[in-house]
C-alpha cells in the first residue's frame, strides 16, 4: 500500500480517514474544537462564502488566505510529492488527540521552510510563475535523489499519458471530429435528447469508507444538474451542482458543508454534470486543443483532447480510438504551491434507454482512490427541484465506528 493514501486516524465517537483531508502539514485542529471530540465542527454558517484555512485550523503560518478546499489540496500535493502520510510530520499523539496536530515539529517547521525557499526560487528567477515546487526534486520520495539513476537512463521509459502535453503538427483529428465521434458512440443526438433525466444506484468504495463497498446514489437531471451521494459508515456525503453552483457536505471535512471552489472542483463539477447528457458537450469546455500525440491507457489507444473550465480550471479528456467512447478525465486544480491533478476513469459502458453509459468509474487524487460501480439506472425519471439545492451540513453517526 502507497504511503500516505490510507492512513487514519481515530477519536472517540467516530474514525475518519486521514488521507483523505491531509489536515497535517501546517495546520493544528479546527479553531475552538475541543481535543478529541470531531463532530464539534465549525459550522458553515454561509454556504456561499469561501471558509479561509485559518478560520478552520490552528496554527496555519504560510499557508493563509486560501479555501479550505485549498488547504486540503495543497496538503495532498506535498503527501504526493514527498511519500508522506500525517505521522511523517506530526506526532503520533494526533491519531487520538486532534489537539496534537497543532505541535510544532523538526519536519513541519523544515517543510515551511522548504516553502520559503521555493517561493524564493520562483519569484527570483522565473518572475513569480510557479515554476519549481516541491515535486520537482522529491518526486514522490522523502530526500531528492542527488545521484543520477543509471537503470533511469538507460531504460525505456513507461509513458503516462497524463504527461502528454501538446506538440506542434501532431497530426491528431481536430476536435470537433473527435468529439462528434463521442456524440455518435454513445447513441446519437436524437437518443441523448430524448435523454432528460435518470436516477441511478449503486456502490462506492474508497479510503473514506474503510475501503468497503458501501449504497452510493446518483441523481442527474438536464441540462446539467448532479447530485451524488454517498452512505458511509460515518455518515452520508453529498455533492451537489445546480447548473451554476455547488457544495459538498461530507463528515470527512473539518466543516460540515461548503462551496465547491472556483477551479478544479467548480469547473470539474460542471464538467461531470455536462457528461452526464453529452449532446452539447462541445459547449461543455471552450479553448479545445487536439495538438496532442497519440498515446495510450493500458492497452488502448486515445486521442486526448483539452479544454478550459468556465472558472478557469485546465481539462484532459481521452478517447479510446477505436470505440471513440471517454475513457479518462484529467483536471488541475490550482494551489498556492503546485498544481494537483484529479484523474476518473470510465469503463463498462452499458446501454440505457438506447443511450451507452460508464457502469465504472475510478476516481483518483493525490489522497486517495475511489471505485464507484453502478448497478441500476432508471432513465427519464421525475427528479424533486431540491435534490439540487443546497445540502443540509454533514452530520457524523456512531454507526461508522470501526470494531
Amino acid at each position: 500500500m502507497k504511503r500516505g493514501l490510507l492512513a487514519r486516524w481515530s477519536v472517540p465517537g467516530v474514525v475518519v480517514p486521514t488521507s483523505a483531508v491531509l489536515i497535517v502539514l501546517m495546520a493544528g485542529r479546527p479553531s475552538g474544537q475541543p481535543a478529541g471530540v470531531a463532530a464539534q465542527r465549525p459550522e458553515a454558517t454561509d454556504a456561499a462564502r469561501q471558509v479561509m484555512a485559518e478560520e478552520v485550523f490552528k496554527n496555519v503560518q504560510l499557508l493563509r488566505g486560501i479555501p479550505v478546499g485549498e488547504f486540503w489540496d495543497t496538503m495532498g500535493f506535498i503527501a504526493a510529492a514527498v511519500g508522506a502520510n500525517c505521522t511523517d510530520c506530526h506526532v503520533e499523539e494526533s491519531l487520538i488527540d486532534l489537539e496534537r496536530f497543532a505541535d510544532d515539529t523538526p519536519r513541519k517547521r523544515r517543510a515551511r521552510q522548504m516553502i520559503a525557499m521555493v517561493n524564493a526560487i520562483n519569484q527570483t528567477h522565473f518572475g513569480g510563475a510557479r515554476v519549481v515546487t516541491c515535486n520537482s526534486c522529491h518526486n514522490g520520495g522523502n530526500r531528492p535523489e542527488p545521484v543520477p539513476s543509471l537503470l533511469r537512463q538507460y531504460s525505456l521509459p513507461l509513458e503516462d499519458p497524463n504527461l502528454v502535453e501538446p506538440v506542434p503538427d501532431a497530426g491528431s483529428p481536430p476536435a470537433s471530429e473527435t468529439l462528434e465521434r463521442y456524440v455518435q458512440a454513445v447513441g446519437g443526438t436524437e437518443r441523448l435528447s430524448a435523454l432528460t433525466s435518470f436516477v441511478a444506484s449503486g456502490t462506492y468504495r474508497g479510503y473514506d469508507t474503510y475501503d468497503q463497498k458501501v449504497p452510493y446514489e446518483i441523481f442527474v437531471k438536464a441540462p446539467n444538474q448532479r447530485t451524488v451521494v454517498v452512505h458511509t459508515q460515518n455518515g452520508i456525503n453529498t455533492t451537489v451542482f445546480d447548473g451554476s453552483r455547488g457544495w459538498v457536505a461530507a463528515v470527512d471535512r473539518p466543516v460540515p458543508l461548503l462551496p465547491l471552489a472556483p477551479g478544479g472542483e467548480l469547473d470539474g463539477a460542471k464538467l461531470e454534470a455536462d457528461l452526464a447528457f453529452p449532446a452539447g458537450i462541445s459547449q461543455a469546455l471552450t479553448g479545445w486543443r487536439a495538438d496532442f500525440p497519440i498515446t495510450a491507457i493500458g492497452d488502448r489507444t486515445v486521442h486526448v483532447l483539452q479544454g478550459t473550465g468556465a472558472t478557469g480550471a485546465r481539462m484532459k479528456l481521452y478517447f479510446d480510438s477505436e470505440s471513440g467512447l471517454l475513457a479518462r478525465v484529467l483536471r488541475y486544480t490550482t494551489t498556492m504551491i503546485g498544481v494537483v491533478p484529479t484523474q476518473i476513469d470510465y469503463d463498462d459502458y452499458r446501454e440505457v434507454a438506447g443511450v451507452k453509459m460508464p457502469f465504472k468509474r475510478i476516481v483518483t487524487w493525490t489522497s486517495g482512490q475511489a471505485t464507484i460501480e453502478l448497478i441500476e439506472v432508471q432513465p427519464n425519471v421525475p427528479i424533486i427541484a431540491s435534490r439540487f439545492t443546497q445540502p443540509a451540513p454533514a452530520v457524523l453517526t456512531s454507526q461508522g465506528l470501526r470494531p
